[in-house]
């Protein structure tokens, strides 16, 4: 039977993290499920794997707190499970980015949809007739698998290393429509909003990141393919692990 993927984040306060972690955690262990759940007071990020009624259960229950009922997974689908563990565990962050001035919850920074952003690619430009550049928001290793065609790309080591960068390369975005964009939209998201915060007028996150433009598009602009931090290594633009089959 084909084993469902499924990445997702919400920033939300909660303060009860700790006490969500060990019931979390025992939903996941029941369900026979394998990946991670990272929570902060700043909210959820979690990989998950296994069979399809389970994985989806997981999301159900998570969905009957209030919280967390507008939850959204991106889904692909592998041969075999392609986690070795259930981790579920409180971090100061679930991405950090050591700038606690950012607290998504307060506010989402503006979006752009995947297919929005395709014909925008395609135009050359935003509606406004405004240049849109791309900037990749993650770890030099992971660019190195695939990114947009001309995306922006400042060769970070981690997303601590952010900040610093953009500051440096501010000038250089000031008169453009920038579009930050990542794997799953959780670092791109935390970028945005440094950007807004930083003074630059025209900033959006990839709505769902690459996984999600992938899923709703043909993968046109992409070059490659997109790292993912489990045994799959690299997707392609179908959503499958290189190499592999389709499922």
């Amino acid at each position: 039977m084909p084993v469902l993927n499924i990445s997702c984040y919400k920033f939300v306060q909660l303060p009860d993290a700790p006490e969500l972690r060990d019931v979390l955690r025992a939903r996941a262990v029941a369900a026979d499920l394998k990946g991670t759940v990272l929570l902060a007071a700043e909210g959820i990020n979690f990989f998950l794997a296994g069979k399809a009624p389970a994985v989806r259960g997981f999301v159900a229950a998570l969905r009957e707190d209030e919280r967390f009922a507008d939850l959204d997974p991106k889904e692909s689908w592998s041969a075999t499970v392609p986690f070795r563990k259930m981790l579920v565990k409180v971090k100061r962050e679930i991405i950090r980015m050591d700038h606690p001035a950012i607290q998504p919850a307060q506010g989402r920074a503006p979006s752009v949809d995947p297919v929005t952003l395709r014909r925008w690619l395609e135009a050359g430009h935003d509606d406004e007739g405004r240049e849109v550049v791309t900037l990749d928001t993650r770890n030099a290793f992971e660019v190195d698998a695939g990114t947009f065609e001309g995306a922006i790309d400042w060769r970070i080591d981690k997303f601590t290393e952010f900040p610093p960068a953009l500051r440096a390369h501010k000038a250089e975005l000031q008169d453009k429509t920038v579009v930050s964009f990542c794997t799953g939209g959780i670092r791109c998201e935390k970028a945005a909003i440094l950007m807004r915060e930083e003074g630059l007028p025209h900033v959006y996150q990839l709505d769902g990141g690459i996984l999600k433009y992938f899923e709703l598009t043909d993968g046109a602009h992409y070059q490659g393919g997109c790292f993912v931090f489990d045994d799959r290594a690299v997707l392609t633009a179908d959503l499958h692990a290189a190499g592999d089959e389709k499922i």
